[in-house]
């Protein structure tokens, strides 16, 4: 079989429903849209959510807690993997990406204390736990956090 040969199956090409065509054609004077009303006019929309009248199912299910709008979402890294590191490496974000550590470079880093760093490492990002700053100190490593620029587009 070649590339030429291949043919669409029988009845995928549906030719789209002909409405106003008279009324012989059973889709005309009303063209499929029924007796007054807003959707027999032209230009009429329903807006997302709307289920003709019905209490719509967004304002039905109950709201519990808050979400906070600027919440800001750490990527996590946890000390103990750190150790892949050679000594005395500087370890950053870029670093932590090409080691497959963190998926992306711009999001905010976050370095937590679960398990133990046996390598003085000198680490720079956003944001570190008690701990974590405690370990990293113990190993004789050093951390800094990382200041983003508060620029306004």
């Amino acid at each position: 079989m070649k590339i030429e040969d291949i043919r669409k199956p029988k009845g995928a090409n549906r030719s789209p429903k002909r409405v106003g065509r008279g009324s012989g054609s059973g889709h005309g004077k009303t063209s499929t849209r029924g007796h007054k009303g807003a959707m027999s006019r032209s230009g009429a929309t329903r807006r997302l959510g709307f289920e003709g009248g019905q209490m719509p199912l967004f304002r039905r299910i109950p709201k519990r807690g808050f979400t906070h709008a600027t919440k800001k979402i750490f990527q996590i890294v946890n000390v103990d993997v750190l150790s892949t590191f050679r000594k005395d490496t500087v370890v950053d974000k870029k670093a932590l990406k090409e080691a497959g550590l963190i998926k992306h470079t711009e999001d905010p880093v976050k370095i937590l204390g679960n398990g133990k760093l046996t390598k003085p490492l000198s680490i720079l990002c956003d944001a570190f736990s008690e701990s974590a700053k405690r370990k990293i100190s113990e190993a004789g490593g050093k951390f800094d956090i990382v200041k983003k620029s508060d620029k306004k587009c």
